[in-house]
């Protein structure tokens, strides 16, 4: 028998290490010493401990670690974890190729512009929500206030409160000059009649690359060619109707009120 520091030695494994090992009754010394107090082990333990450094570079917990060795898993049983942690480990590899190509591309944008990006663009997954709305051409989004007070008119007709924030989707794919094609939105929660021209649905739920823009409306076209930079830069494509979600809506619908916050919103997915 040797004592834990010769042990530590022989593994490269810290005594630390291995006295914690003991405790989670994974690697427990054959003896311990009584008037010393040092935990003993026998070389032959020296394959074990092998066995549960190799699981652990696996990707495999301690816990797990004590599974496999208490349950003396089948082959078939064992073959099913490493395929899951070989899926994790991908899913791994592709999160930080992403991360890294995100990386690049704000360097190149700073390297090219001299400067730092007033938006930061994230990706995230925006959860379903019910809404009421009302869909029509307008020649500018400007315009789209009458639109507004048809949609909270016929709500406070029927008693209905928006529970959430409101939002405006654009339904063109281009950019035009003229006769927009927009969507103004109020969520909500209760049973609401549909009329010709308001109506109820549950929008998915969506994967959004987003900005903040704070600032007048008459500015938003800043925050938007930044968003269509990011995702031309970073592999992603548009997928549906972009949003315009009013956190801090213009006052009297003003489109010069500094005040306003505008979270923009683009379904995309990765190219």
């Amino acid at each position: 028998m040797i004592r834990i520091g010769d042990f530590s030695k022989l593994s490269c494994v810290s005594v630390k290490t291995l006295r914690y090992y003991d405790e989670m009754g994974l690697l427990k010394p054959v003896a311990v010493d009584r008037s010393t107090g040092y935990r003993l082990y026998e070389y032959s333990q020296l394959s074990l401990l092998n066995r549960i450094l190799a699981l652990k570079e696996l990707g495999f917990s301690l816990e797990d670690i004590g599974r496999l060795l208490d349950d003396g898993l089948s082959l078939e049983q064992m073959r099913g974890m490493l395929k899951l942690r070989q899926v994790e480990a991908r899913q791994r590899v592709c999160d930080e190729t992403e991360r890294l190509a995100r990386i690049e591309s704000r360097l190149r944008q700073m390297e090219q512009e001299n400067n730092m990006s007033k938006y930061d663009v994230l990706i995230k997954k925006v959860q379903a929500v019910k809404a009421a709305s009302v869909r029509a051409v307008v020649p500018t989004p400007p315009d789209q206030g009458a639109l507004w007070g048809e949609l909270e008119g016929y709500l406070a007709l029927h008693r209905i409160r928006p529970n959430g924030t409101c939002f405006t989707l654009y339904h063109d794919e281009d950019y035009k000059e003229r006769d927009w094609d927009l969507e103004v939105c109020e969520p909500i929660d209760g049973e609401l009649p549909e009329s010709q021209r308001i109506k109820v649905k549950t929008l998915p739920a969506v994967t959004m690359a987003c900005a903040i823009h704070n600032g007048p409306f008459d500015t938003l076209n800043e925050a938007y060619n930044a968003i269509i930079k990011w995702l031309d830069s970073n592999g992603y494509r548009i997928v549906g109707p972009c949003r315009e979600v009013y956190l801090n809506p213009a006052k009297n619908g003003s489109q010069a009120d500094p005040e306003t916050v505008t979270e923009i919103q683009f379904p995309v997915e990765k190219i």
